[in-house]
């Protein structure tokens, strides 16, 4: 879905029926830790290795039973992060952006929720219980948010691996707005550099 366009939710949403909805989202809490003592966390930013080897957020199709965007995401949720999820709800006010692709015909929804350090640390304790931990879901990742001396570890190496669709551009966007990147590292970080 890299070639699909932004659009506005209720652009979105008037699609009709020939198009399919998907719902991820990106979890994070503020982390006070500290990387070798020195380097700070700030925050846990959550992706998931996906069944196909590339990066993603947690989420995935709204099914026909579900009745909004919100309902499905959060039931994709539970069958991939496991029942931690159920301490909180991903809302409309988590909304934030939506990517239709032309072929093939799904939109894409994107939402970002804030968690406590102890709820996302829940979910990643509870997630290899999840239904579709090792079928859909491989494992969970934590995005460095730092980039170490040499330029390139951490986030920028982060940046190199795969992605799944728009996934890249939203996490970039999302670092970007919510103030979770260090001053002055976003522009470096929006173009990928290939060795």
């Amino acid at each position: 879905m890299a070639e699909g366009h932004k659009v506005e939710l209720a652009e979105a949403l008037a699609l009709g029926s020939g198009w399919r909805h998907a719902c991820h989202a990106l979890l994070y809490a503020p982390d006070p830790g500290m990387l070798f003592g020195r380097i700070p966390l700030r925050y846990a930013v959550l992706m998931q290795m996906r069944f196909d080897g590339r990066l993603g957020f947690p989420g995935g199709f709204v099914d026909a039973q579900d009745s909004s965007l919100e309902d499905g995401l959060n039931r994709e949720l539970r069958e991939e992060l496991g029942e931690a999820v159920s301490a909180f709800r991903v809302e409309r006010t988590d909304y934030r952006s939506s990517h239709a692709g032309a072929r093939p015909r799904v939109v894409a929804h994107f939402y970002v929720k804030r968690l406590t350090l102890k709820q996302l640390e829940a979910v990643e304790a509870g997630a290899p219980q999840a239904k579709d931990h090792g079928l859909e879901v491989l494992g969970l990742v934590r995005v460095p948010l730092y980039t170490l001396r040499d330029g390139v570890g951490g986030l920028p190496a982060f940046l190199e691996n795969s992605f799944i669709g728009a996934a890249r551009e939203q996490l970039l966007e999302a670092l970007q707005d919510l103030g979770l990147l260090e001053s002055g590292s976003f522009s470096s970080l929006k173009t990928p550099t290939h060795h």
